[in-house]
C-alpha cells in the first residue's frame, strides 16, 4: 500500500510539474537565441506575461548589457577592471566574474529595439511605484496592441489606487476598441469618452472618420469626441481661472507692501521693486548655506527659513531708505520718485556687483515640484498653489496687524490724517520709519514666493513694478481689500486676453482699461476714507 501511494505521488509530480514550471526561465534564455525576429517575438511574449521580473533583463538587453556565456545562458554583465561582473537576470544573483572575451553582448536592432520598449511599457504596468504604473497605463492607452490585453486584464485585478484603476481602465477600453466585437468596440468607445489624453482622441477621430467602420460605432465615436470637446472646454477654462488667480496672488504679493507704503506717506516709491529682488537673493543666500553647512535632507527646508530672512533684509534696507532719504522729501513727489528711482538702480548695481549679472537659479524644495490633475485636462503646479496659499495667508497676517494691533490703529490714524495724529501725540515719523519697513519686508516675501517660479536675476523687480501700481490705483490707495480685488482682477483679465490677444497686446488692453476707469473714478475701486481723502 505504502509503495503504491509513493508511485502514485511520484506520478502526481511528474505530470504537474510543468504547471509549477517558471515560464520566464524558459523565455530569457531564448533572448540570446536565433536572429533579431525571433527575440523580437520574446520580448513580445516577456511583456505579454506581465511579470515584473523581466524587466531587468529587457532593460539589460536595450542597454547593451545582457550577454550570452559559454554555456548558452544569458546574464547581465557590468565592466569590472578588464573583465565583467555577471549576474542572473531573473534574480540579480551574483554569478561572478568573468574575461570580457568570454561572453558575447546581445545585438539588438531598430525592430527588436521597438519590440523591447513595447514590452517594458506593458511590464511598468506591474512596477511597485504607482505613478510608473499610471505612466505605463497612459501609455498603453495611446498605443494599444491585442498583445496587452492579458498584462492590463491581470493589472486591474490587482490595482487599487483609484487614479490608476481609472487609467488601466481606459487603456483597457483601446484595446477592446482595436480588437473586440462591434459590441465590444462601442463599450470601449463609451469608456473612452471619459479620457483627455490626445492620443486618445486621435483614436476616436479615426475611429468616428473611418468609411470601414458600422454606423453605430461611427456614432458612437462622435458622440464620445463631443462630449471629451465640451469637458475640455470646461477643464481649460478652469485652468486658464486658477493661471489667473496665480498671477493675481504674485501681483498681490508685489502689490500689498506698495499699498501700505503709498497709501500711508503718499510715496511714489521706484525702488519698491528692488525689495522684491532683496527678497529674491535671500532665498537664494539661504539655499547656498543650507547647501553648503547642512545634510542634504534638510536642504528642502531652506524655505521656510528664507522667509523671515527675506522679510528682515528686504525691511532694513526699506527703514534705512526712509530714515536716509524719503523722510527728507515728503511732499515732494517727483523729487522723492527720482530719487527712488536713482536707488533702485544703486541697488541693482550692488546686486550685479555681489553675486554677478547671471541668473541664479532657486530650486524647489521637494514637497512643491510637481503637481497634480484634478481633472483632465487641468494640471495644478503645486509651487503655484503654495504662492496662492501663502499669499492669502499674508494677507490675512497684515489686516490682522492694521486691524488688532496698537500699530495698526496708529498708521490707520497717519493714513486718515497725519497733522491730527501728530497732534494726538501719535510719533508719525517712527510710524513712517516701520510702515515704510514693514511694506518692504513684505516685498521681501514676495521675492522668495517669485524665485520659486523663475529665475533671480538682478531686474526682477523692475518686471513687476509697474503691475504693482496698477493694482494699486485700481484697487485704492491704500486699501488692502481693493489691493486684493485689484490684483486678482488683473491676474484673471491678463490670462483671459492672452490666447484672444497674446501677452504684449493684453497687457495694453489692460493698461487702456484702467486709465478709463481712472479718468471716472479716479480713488479706484474702494476710495479711501477720513478728512484726508475728502480734502
Amino acid at each position: 500500500m505504502i509503495v503504491m501511494f509513493r508511485f502514485l505521488a511520484c506520478l502526481w509530480f511528474l505530470l504537474a510539474a510543468p504547471a509549477f514550471a517558471d515560464p520566464l526561465a524558459d523565455l530569457i534564455p531564448k533572448l540570446g537565441r536565433g536572429g533579431f525576429a525571433d527575440k523580437a517575438e520574446v520580448a513580445a511574449e516577456l511583456g505579454a506575461l506581465g511579470d515584473g521580473r523581466a524587466i531587468a533583463a529587457l532593460r539589460a538587453l536595450a542597454d547593451g548589457k545582457l550577454v550570452t556565456r559559454a554555456d548558452g545562458s544569458v546574464a547581465i554583465a557590468e565592466p569590472a577592471g578588464e573583465g565583467v561582473k555577471l549576474a542572473h537576470p531573473l534574480t540579480g544573483a551574483d554569478l561572478g566574474t568573468s574575461a570580457a572575451d568570454t561572453v558575447e553582448r546581445i545585438r539588438i536592432n531598430n525592430r527588436l529595439r521597438a519590440a523591447i520598449a513595447a514590452a517594458l511599457g506593458a511590464l511598468q504596468i506591474f512596477s511597485p511605484n504607482p505613478e510608473e504604473r499610471l505612466a505605463a497605463a497612459r501609455e498603453a492607452a495611446k498605443a494599444p496592441t491585442p498583445e496587452l490585453a492579458l498584462a492590463l486584464d491581470k493589472a486591474l485585478a490587482a490595482e487599487t489606487v483609484p487614479a490608476v484603476r481609472a487609467a488601466l481602465r481606459s487603456a483597457q477600453a483601446a484595446v477592446q476598441l482595436s480588437v473586440g466585437t462591434i459590441e465590444q468596440r462601442i463599450r470601449a468607445v463609451e469608456a473612452l469618452s471619459a479620457a483627455t489624453d490626445p492620443q486618445v482622441r486621435n483614436l476616436l477621430r479615426q475611429v468616428a472618420q473611418a468609411a470601414e467602420a458600422p454606423a453605430e460605432l461611427r456614432a458612437a465615436a462622435e458622440t464620445a469626441l463631443r462630449s471629451i470637446e465640451r469637458r475640455l472646454q470646461l477643464a481649460g477654462l478652469a485652468e486658464i481661472l486658477f493661471q489667473g488667480v496665480s498671477l493675481g496672488s504674485v501681483l498681490l504679493l508685489a502689490a500689498i507692501g506698495l499699498a501700505i507704503t503709498f497709501g500711508v506717506m503718499g510715496v511714489i516709491n521706484m525702488a519698491h521693486g528692488e525689495m522684491i529682488m532683496i527678497g529674491a537673493y535671500t532665498a537664494f543666500v539661504v539655499q547656498e548655506i543650507f547647501r553648503a553647512y547642512l545634510p542634504p535632507d534638510a536642504v528642502d527646508l531652506y524655505l521656510p527659513a528664507a522667509v523671515p530672512a527675506a522679510f528682515l533684509a528686504a525691511a532694513l534696507v526699506g527703514i534705512a531708505l526712509e530714515r536716509g532719504v524719503i523722510r527728507f522729501l515728503y511732499g515732494r513727489a517727483l523729487e522723492t520718485l527720482l530719487a527712488t528711482w536713482g536707488i533702485s538702480l544703486m541697488l541693482q548695481q550692488a546686486v550685479r556687483s555681489v553675486f554677478g549679472a547671471p541668473n541664479k537659479e532657486v530650486a524647489n524644495p521637494a514637497w512643491m515640484t510637481g503637481g497634480f490633475e484634478p481633472v483632465g485636462g487641468f494640471f495644478v503646479a503645486y509651487n503655484r498653489l503654495a504662492i496662492v496659499v501663502f499669499c492669502f495667508l499674508v494677507l490675512g497676517a497684515i489686516a490682522l496687524i492694521l486691524r488688532r494691533t496698537a500699530f495698526g490703529l496708529h498708521v490707520r490714524a497717519v493714513t486718515q490724517n497725519r497733522d491730527m495724529a501728530k497732534a494726538m501725540g501719535i510719533p508719525v515719523a517712527r510710524i513712517d520709519a516701520l510702515t515704510f519697513g514693514l511694506g518692504s519686508g513684505i516685498a521681501g516675501m514676495a521675492g522668495v514666493a517669485l524665485s520659486q517660479i523663475g529665475n533671480v536675476s538682478p531686474n526682477l523687480g523692475q518686471i513687476y513694478i509697474v503691475d504693482s501700481f496698477m493694482v494699486v490705483v485700481f484697487g485704492g490707495v491704500g486699501s488692502l481689500l481693493g489691493t486684493l480685488a485689484g490684483a486678482m482682477t488683473l491676474g484673471v483679465i491678463n490670462k483671459l486676453l492672452e490666447p484672444v490677444a497674446g501677452a504684449v497686446l493684453g497687457k495694453i488692453v489692460v493698461l487702456a482699461a484702467i486709465i478709463v476707469f481712472i479718468q471716472r473714478r479716479p480713488r479706484g475701486l474702494f476710495a479711501p476714507r477720513g478728512r484726508a481723502a475728502e480734502g
